[in-house]
């Protein structure tokens, strides 16, 4: 009798989850708002050695006295027919202040991502010249993780990666979107990635808001204007350009471009 009863509690226990699953809901298609935090008293003072500190410190002690600790950049990522488009919103203001251009702390990248094909296509605004990156998507070796959170309404779970081979990424992720994209070229988790936090480099990207609705094909386009090339040619470029400059700002700003 007592194995009888326990054959039922499973059969009902299972019953229920399968009950739980067929009525969860999944979005295909909308847009999703981002913020990106920057936190650009910690990214600044990485800036300052003892070559350049004589120049740098005034300029970081102004900053902190008059600017606040943390800049927050808007963003959207419109999604279905598995793609996105990933599109800065322009801030109100003019950065015109020590750091307000450090890659790290804006937003340069317009990016479009067709996950049927595997292929993306960034449009780059780099040193007053745009350039058209065509590429693979961004490989990205994630371990997932037994943590979850909620962000922006949807249950999302934890995933821990390396990007640019040493930078450590938290990322998560939620199913009920069941596409593998994100912000910036963040991807490839079994779901959308709602959450991004790069620890070591202080900035995070985190969906405010998920709209579901109907996303016209032709919104859904690869930008077309710029400069032709792909990841390692746009590499050279910018390692050219800096090749004259700090190894501590070049290394930054090769960072902040290539994320």
């Amino acid at each position: 009798m007592k194995k009888i009863l326990t054959l039922t509690t499973i059969l009902l226990l299972s019953a229920n989850l399968l009950l739980a699953q067929g009525n969860k809901h999944f979005t295909f298609h909308g847009t999703i708002e981002y913020n990106k935090t920057s936190n650009m008293w910690a990214m600044l003072q990485k800036l300052i050695n003892k070559d350049n500190e004589s120049w740098y410190q005034p300029m970081y002690d102004q900053y902190k006295k008059n600017k606040p600790q943390f800049k927050v950049l808007k963003s959207s990522l419109k999604f279905g027919n598995n793609q996105t488009l990933f599109t800065p919103i322009e801030p109100e203001y003019t950065p015109n202040n020590f750091g307000d251009e450090l890659p790290m702390a804006v937003q340069n990248n317009t990016i479009y991502t067709d996950y049927n094909t595997g292929l993306s296509t960034s449009q780059k605004k780099i040193f007053e010249e745009t350039f058209l990156v065509k590429d693979t998507t961004r490989h990205i070796k994630w371990k997932l993780t037994g943590e979850s959170r909620e962000i922006a309404g949807y249950n999302c779970r934890r995933a821990n990666g390396l990007i640019l081979d040493s930078i450590y990424v938290v990322a998560f992720y939620t199913d009920e979107i069941p596409v593998s994209g994100g912000p910036e070229s963040f991807n490839g988790l079994p779901g959308m990635i709602l959450g991004v936090a790069l620890p070591h480099e202080n900035i995070t990207w985190f969906a405010t808001k998920v709209t579901e609705q109907p996303v016209d094909e032709k919104s859904l386009s690869a930008p077309k204007k710029g400069k032709a090339g792909n990841n390692k040619s746009f590499l050279t470029v910018l390692q050219n350009a800096m090749k004259d400059w700090g190894e501590t700002y070049a290394k930054q700003y090769l960072k902040g471009f290539s994320l």
